[in-house]
């Protein structure tokens, strides 16, 4: 069973950085990290889960408008893991950041084709002003 452990938050001032990781566990030859596609999502209290960034294979990745320029997503397969980079943080982007995972079909589509079935528990980030 695949699991999603989620690392890196903090609290920080607005303007700093910080660099989200997402470790997967649970891999075998049947579903090894190549197998999934993989996604960062965010809950900010009383909001609904908004989509952040998600890997794209052989393309550029996707990014929600709000952290385009700001954010950059990527992995190491060798790792077993995902990374969040985020710059110019804003007291907007305060919330829960999860990372996600789907079944790879064929390739990694990214967000509105993609269907993330798997999550973390979360880490908290929170920009203060």
């Amino acid at each position: 069973q695949l699991q999603l452990v989620e690392s890196g938050g903090d609290s920080v001032q607005s303007g700093g950085s910080l660099r989200l990781s997402c470790l997967a566990s649970g891999l075998d030859y049947r579903a090894p990290y190549r197998a999934w596609c993989l996604a960062w999502f965010r809950q900010a209290p009383g909001k609904e889960r908004e989509e952040v960034a998600a890997i794209v294979t052989d393309g550029d990745h996707s990014y929600a408008n709000f952290v385009k320029g700001r954010f950059t997503i990527s992995e190491d397969s060798a790792k077993n893991s995902l990374y969040l980079q985020m710059d110019s943080l804003k007291p907007e982007d305060t919330a829960m950041y999860y990372c996600a995972a789907g079944v790879k079909l064929n390739k990694c589509y990214g967000f509105g084709i993609d269907e993330y079935t798997y999550w973390g528990q979360g880490t908290q980030v929170t920009v203060s002003s």
